[in-house]
């Protein structure tokens, strides 16, 4: 018998064009179980109730996932409780994914349920995402923030680690636009161009969000 989170997940997914197996669903409320007991006692989010969870932190995670590609290689920057990373694997288990925070909490959360729903290739890393730019370099062919920071910070600290041709996903709110047209130099100087902009709409009216696509369009400009 699946609970409200999985009815939901299960529901919406499927109108994502996402049918989600049994299997999956029950990953879904283990995850959001895990998440509820650890958060009463270490702070991962301030999002706790059940119809929030399935919507606002799975069926948003969700999202990215039409626009992944079975050889991608993922990156998930600042990636908290788990968030957009978690999700992803649980229904694209053959991707590999790679997931990094500052905050060791999270990144002991993160482990933990990777352990937990025996999930594969996948990799979640405690450090600063500048500590990965020497070892990790151009190996990544999609790199995403859900809500982590500005837009123009975000293509600094992630295009060192982006392969060739890859690209770049903010996971944002309802103010993308505003923030795009305000951080157009700094995309302009680090040589990237915003190529797609996909706005939609959470169930159950829990808000507008925007995935916002970026690629290399030149070389950055010289800043000497």
């Amino acid at each position: 018998m699946t609970s409200l989170i999985g009815d939901i997940v299960a529901r919406e997914a499927q109108l994502l064009g996402l049918a989600l197996s049994t299997g999956e669903v029950e990953s879904f409320e283990r995850y959001a179980s895990e998440l509820k007991k650890w958060n009463s006692k270490v702070n991962l989010t301030a999002i706790t109730k059940d119809r929030d969870i399935a919507i606002k932190h799975f069926i948003d995670s969700l999202s990215l996932a039409p626009y992944l590609s079975a050889d991608d290689r993922l990156l998930d920057i600042g990636s908290g409780a788990g968030l957009p990373v978690i999700p992803l694997k649980i229904i694209r288990p053959y991707i590999s994914m790679v997931s990094v925070d500052a905050v060791a909490k999270k990144i002991h959360f993160q482990r933990h349920i990777i352990r937990l729903l025996n999930l594969n290739k996948i990799e979640a890393i405690h450090a600063r995402i500048e500590d990965l730019h020497k070892t990790l370099s151009n190996s990544f062919t999609v790199i995403t923030s859900r809500a982590f920071t500005r837009l123009d910070r975000f293509v600094a600290l992630a295009s060192p680690l982006l392969a060739e041709g890859g690209v770049l996903v903010a996971m944002k709110g309802e103010q993308a636009e505003c923030e795009i047209t305000a951080s157009n130099d700094g995309l302009h100087a680090s040589g990237f161009t915003v190529v797609a902009v996909q706005r939609y709409t959470l169930p159950e009216n829990m808000g507008e969000r925007v995935l916002t696509f970026l690629k290399q369009s030149k070389a950055p400009l010289d800043k000497g």
